[in-house]
């Protein structure tokens, strides 16, 4: 069984092969298409500690996520993906979680918005300065090198300004800025990833045209966007499943009454087979609401095992 750390998934995951790779997984349909089951969730002894275990396969391959969530841990979150060979059960592969997870929760964000965003969209505001952020930022540049300026906003502005000058030095377009609301107001799309519990970008900031890009808020109680913002858009997500059970931006309005459930018009297997139309005007707002599938750590491990 080989395997592959942090620095190996990196560097076998280019940015333009892994999102070919997640597109063909969600767009599979049939007896072939990858097979999978909502998320195991285990709370371990006083369960504060926890175990997800996150299966997915196909005709080849057996993809498990196994995170450990340990809050009194030097580091609370750790992730590993077990990759077996279908037909035989023998392991194959171990590959660095964290690193399969912030790959491919930003390759996916970047194809959706390649749906979804404004072909002339070239004013990208990420909000949020934590260990996600800054592989949204590459992923989106990579998918789309029309950007032409990159703003970084997060609560600690030193931050905001690290990760500024890091992704500057990477040759990426990026400037830290302190004024959320006119940022939000002159971006073409606005990328959130943060762990915020209340609303960040407001709905009234909006410009028509605008694509939000939301990866941060997976839990009923937490929110990057207000119900205006939800309420103003042409609304797609990962998986109706993850999206709808979990995303506390999706969850909250459609709970209070502000949106219905048919406001999410697709999920994103459907955007990309072209059975549901993404933007339809160029004065549309659209919305990408991400939680995350071990699909697209499925379709990770195959990138990185090869043919």
């Amino acid at each position: 069984m080989r395997i592959y750390d942090a620095a190996a998934v990196h560097a076998a995951l280019p940015w333009t092969a892994l999102a070919a790779a997640i597109e063909a997984a969600f767009v599979a349909d049939g007896p072939a298409a990858p097979q999978v089951p909502l998320r195991h969730v285990h709370g371990l002894g006083d369960q504060r500690d926890t175990l997800l275990l996150m299966p997915a396969w196909d005709d080849a391959l057996i993809a498990t996520k196994l995170v450990t969530v340990m809050p009194d841990a030097a580091q609370a979150v750790q992730a590993s993906v077990l990759v077996l060979d279908r037909a035989t059960g023998r392991p194959l592969a171990l590959l660095d979680g964290d690193a399969v997870t912030v790959r491919r929760t930003a390759a996916t964000s970047a194809l959706a918005a390649s749906r979804l965003a404004r072909a002339d969209a070239s004013r990208l505001l990420l909000v949020g300065c934590g260990h996600l952020a800054a592989w949204m930022a590459r992923a989106h540049v990579a998918l789309r090198p029309g950007l032409e300026r990159m703003a970084i906003w997060g609560r600690d502005n030193d931050k905001a300004q690290k990760l500024a000058a890091t992704l500057k030095a990477e040759g990426l377009p990026a400037v830290a800025v302190a004024d959320l609301a006119a940022e939000a107001a002159g971006s073409d799309i606005v990328c959130c990833a943060t762990t915020s519990s209340e609303p960040l970008v407001l709905g009234a900031w909006l410009q028509p045209g605008t694509h939000l890009d939301l990866v941060g808020a997976f839990r009923k109680t937490m929110r990057e966007v207000d119900d205006l913002a939800v309420a103003r858009s042409r609304c797609v997500c990962d998986t109706y499943a993850g999206a709808l059970a979990e995303a506390g931006d999706l969850v909250q309005p459609i709970t209070r009454g502000v949106v219905q459930t048919t406001h999410v018009v697709a999920e994103l297997a459907q955007l990309l087979r072209g059975q549901v139309d993404g933007r339809q005007h160029a004065a549309q707002i659209t919305l990408f609401k991400s939680v995350g599938t071990a699909l697209e750590d499925l379709a990770a491990a195959r990138c990185v095992l090869g043919p």
